[in-house]
């Protein structure tokens, strides 16, 4: 009896099995990264709506010492909706740049009313905006790191040549225009 064939076969089964643990174990991963970069957005959704529910305050606060500085006023209401309305990384993204001009300009009018500064109930908000800014930082680097991964994954040979059918796609990063901008929390104190 001639088993000169069953080298060949076993060959093929083993190579078969290879891939196949290969293809399961990478789209296993894909698939947790895919997961650890949705739950990283979903962080940073919360602390942008967190802070975007402090700003009413902030400026109802500011608004009884410098009712006439109206157009500042509407520069961070307008910031305050895009952030809240944005469902993309890009869309966040240009909605964080605005939001940080804007605050920028409502702190700039604070420092001009000692009372104000002086005010319990706004230096409370600029504590908890100091800490919700830390926050869509960290979640952002999270997010961003996530991304990171999973692109690199997406993109390495031979994961390239399956990953898109398989329905992964690259994500966008949440970047802003201005780095310097958000490199710190904006100033606070007084």
């Amino acid at each position: 009896m001639d088993l000169g064939w069953i080298i060949p076969v076993v060959i093929v089964v083993v190579l078969a099995l290879i891939v196949g643990i290969y293809l399961w174990t990478t789209y296993n991963s894909l698939v947790t990264l895919n997961v650890r970069v949705d739950e990283a957005w979903s962080d940073i959704t919360v602390q942008l709506k967190r802070r975007a529910d402090l700003i009413p305050n902030l400026i109802e606060t500011v608004k009884g010492y410098a009712a006439h500085e109206k157009g500042v006023f509407e520069n961070v209401t307008k910031a305050r909706a895009e952030t809240v309305s944005a469902s993309t990384p890009a869309e966040a993204s240009a909605a964080e740049n605005h939001m940080q001009s804007a605050l920028k300009s409502i702190f700039a009018v604070a420092e001009a009313y000692p009372q104000l500064q002086a005010n319990q109930n706004f230096l409370q908000l600029q504590a908890e905006l100091v800490d919700t800014e830390d926050k869509i930082q960290a979640s952002r680097r999270f997010y961003n790191g996530g991304v990171r991964e999973l692109n690199t994954k997406i993109k390495i040979f031979p994961n390239t040549l399956f990953a898109r059918r398989l329905g992964f796609t690259e994500r966008d990063f949440f970047e802003v225009d201005e780095p310097a901008a958000i490199a710190e929390p904006p100033r606070v104190q007084f």
